[in-house]
């Protein structure tokens, strides 16, 4: 009988920019429900003690010196992943919307279908989601879909779980670096055939500010989309 397959490498990579506050509790959970995963916190320029605060609580820090953009905090990390021959890397937030109790349901997911890449669904339960936000998820969720030919019913969540085969790779447009990376991911793993999962996650919103700027990430949001009809149909055309 062959021995037992290894089990997966995991990283837990965390874009986190002033989160002091919330960071080592964060780090604490995952450790729950994730042990022996490498916890990455992506500290990105924070004035305040996030990167003290994360390495306090036995995260591996990577800290950038100046504030480049959560595309930019995540593509840091997914540079340690590949380096570190992980085999899976899970993103999530370090403000303590996600909870850290889904990642199990993400590799049982895994483990089940074999998707190279699964996003997180908040649109399951709505309910504590506010109306701006929930109405904005469906508008763009609808839209990029659309743009990917397969549906992904909350493209706007950043607990996601990717194989190694579908780590994203720089360098990255400036005006993607910010907010508008995460959807540029998937469209661009969407253009070379990646199949791309959910799985149902718990909506958490607290008193923590979103640290998206509405005008200024929406005008990224859709300069981002028009660059991106450009490459697919260069794409497609070869």
């Amino acid at each position: 009988m062959p021995p037992p397959a290894a089990p997966p490498k995991i990283a837990v990579l965390i874009p986190a920019f002033r989160e002091a506050r919330h960071i080592a509790a964060v780090v604490r959970e995952i450790r729950d429900y994730c042990p022996g995963a490498d916890i990455v916190v992506i500290d990105d320029g924070s004035p305040d003690p996030t990167a003290q605060a994360a390495a306090d609580a036995g995260a591996t820090v990577l800290e950038h010196v100046h504030n480049q953009g959560k595309g930019a905090a995540l593509q840091t990390g997914f540079d340690h992943a590949r380096a570190s021959g992980c085999d899976l890397a899970i993103t999530l937030d370090g403000d303590g919307q996600h909870a850290p109790s889904d990642i199990p349901a993400f590799l049982k997911a895994y483990e089940r279908t074999r998707s190279p890449v699964l996003v997180g669904n908040r649109m399951g339960d709505v309910a504590a989601m506010p109306w701006l936000r929930r109405r904005t998820n469906l508008f763009m969720s609808g839209l990029l879909s659309r743009q990917m030919g397969q549906y992904v019913p909350d493209t706007q969540c950043g607990f996601r779980l990717y194989h190694r085969s579908a780590f994203p790779e720089g360098p990255w447009d400036p005006a993607s670096r910010r907010f508008a990376a995460e959807s540029e991911i998937l469209l661009r793993l969407s253009l070379r055939g990646f199949k791309i999962g959910s799985v149902p996650i718990q909506t958490l919103y607290g008193e923590e500010k979103s640290k998206i700027h509405p005008f200024a990430d929406t005008l990224r949001f859709f300069r981002m989309l028009r660059r991106f009809k450009k490459i697919k149909k260069e794409f497609l055309s070869r």
